[in-house]
């Protein structure tokens, strides 16, 4: 399995590089706003329309209201603002004199078109990249959406693969984001229909959809350890309702690890991502072994994983003053003391804890305080340790899997902290490794799994898990 080599690149990053997949706008937005579009003349082959923009958020400076055409109409003329199009996409940009928009306050421009045969008003707005729907975006975004995730109460969050589940009714579906440092995958109805490459702050929206019932799904890509990613919910298209928030799933697994519970770079083909957009243009947390299980079994899950730290040495003796267990506790990876409060709904009845890779991958440098004796040692201690955490925080009836794959030092130091644990009574925590990992091509950045290395890796503990006869 070249456990050195893949281990190798399990690096602390504070920043990937970035590049281009699909994009939103940046907002400057308001936190909801609502149009008032008339048609008041027409006449064949144009007409003239009159649109009242009503911010029902904070102040705005400057204002940018977007729309599409669905008849091919053609914009020829303006007041009011400056419009212009590209394609069936409509811009229309604040004048000088009716830039400021205060909470509660409206403005009204207008524009003459040419058309040719019907003439529907646009299904949908979006003021400064924030959808129009007549309400303010929600206050309170998980009153709609439902996540199992660590985030804060202003809906924050670092860890990787956290998502967020709604439903809508109607043509549209707006997605609202303040995030710069993370890609982001959106899902209808079980199919990705965007991949937002560091959105910043923005409405993404989705259109074109049937008018019912819709499912959406937003899912963080990529690790972001120094900085925080903000949800701000789901709104409709104008005409169209967020219904009440899926319900939890009864079932939940916690997935804790190093780069290889990320799924860092895993859709590369490649070893070298040098040349094909980088680390994370290459990962994604939701196609990690541990999110395609968890899937698989219809459970909620937490993808609690940091590359390059391990339980007592980190990758090549790096940052010698922290390890994994630094950050465990914490929603904010970035923010030092930080602490998660658990809603008290997360209870998972099954943990899987991949660590270790990186304690054990490189040798030992000089000036580093450890012998091979001693680290194994200082490694199975600490595990013990973090055993009786987890047992404090989720009880006795939650079954934990200590994971290591292949052959090896820290596979046999894994399988002694095991037995250990079960000497002293606690049955509940369990082995798994995978027994093909010759099978394992090692494809991802770095030699790191590759996407067909998750799925073989998923289909593995999904069997081994249905032989633990747990009671979910």
């Amino acid at each position: 399995m070249h456990r050195s080599r893949v281990a190798a690149t399990a690096v602390l990053t504070a920043a990937l590089t970035a590049a281009g997949m699909i994009t939103s706008a940046p907002a400057q937005a308001a936190e909801g706003c609502r149009v008032d579009y008339k048609v008041t003349n027409q006449w064949p082959g144009g007409f003239t329309a009159d649109v009242q923009v009503t911010n029902l958020g904070d102040a705005v400076n400057g204002w940018r209201l977007t729309w599409s055409f669905g008849a091919g109409q053609q914009v020829t003329a303006s007041w009011g603002a400056t419009a212009t199009q590209s394609g069936a996409q409509v811009t229309a940009v604040n004048a000088s004199w009716n830039a400021a928009l205060g909470t509660g306050a409206s403005t009204s421009f207008g524009f003459n078109a040419n058309v040719t045969g019907s003439n529907p008003a646009p299904a949908a707005f979006a003021l400064n990249g924030t959808a129009c729907t007549g309400a303010p975006a929600p206050a309170d975004p998980l009153a709609r959406a439902h996540t199992a995730g660590r985030v804060t109460q202003d809906v924050r969050y670092s860890w990787p693969g956290i998502y967020f589940e709604g439903r809508v009714r109607g043509t549209g579906v707006g997605i609202v984001l303040d995030d710069a440092n993370n890609d982001y995958d959106v899902q209808v109805d079980g199919t990705t229909v965007a991949t937002l490459v560091t959105p910043g702050k923005t409405t993404h929206w989705v259109n074109g959809l049937s008018n019912t019932e819709h499912r959406v799904r937003l899912v963080k890509r990529t690790e972001s350890t120094w900085a925080a990613g903000q949800f701000g919910g789901f709104v409709a298209a104008q005409g169209g309702q967020v219904l009440e928030k899926p319900a939890a799933r009864t079932r939940q697994i916690e997935f804790i690890g190093d780069s290889q519970t990320v799924g860092y770079g895993n859709m590369s083909t490649q070893r070298d991502c040098s040349t094909n957009g980088g680390v994370n243009r290459n990962t994604n947390s939701d196609l990690s072994y541990g999110a395609l299980t968890a899937r698989s079994l219809n459970a909620d899950y937490q993808v609690n994983a940091f590359s390059g730290l391990g339980m007592v040495r980190n990758y090549n003796g790096g940052s010698p003053n922290v390890t994994y267990r630094t950050y465990y506790d914490r929603a904010l990876l970035h923010v030092e003391g930080d602490v998660w409060q658990n809603p008290g709904t997360w209870k998972p009845q099954l943990v899987v804890i991949g660590l270790g890779t990186n304690d054990f991958s490189t040798a030992i440098n000089p000036g580093e305080p450890w012998t091979p004796e001693s680290l194994v040692a200082a490694y199975k201690s600490a595990y013990q340790g973090f055993l009786d955490k987890l047992r404090t925080r989720y009880g006795a009836g939650t079954t934990i899997l200590v994971s290591a794959h292949g052959s090896g030092t820290l596979p046999d130091a894994a399988r002694q902290v095991v037995r250990d644990r079960n000497n002293q009574g606690d049955s509940r925590v369990r082995f798994w490794g995978y027994d093909g990992s010759a099978a394992l091509d090692l494809l991802g950045c770095d030699w790191h799994f590759s996407a067909r290395d998750h799925r073989l890796l998923s289909g593995s503990l999904a069997d081994y898990i249905a032989r633990l006869g747990l009671t979910w």
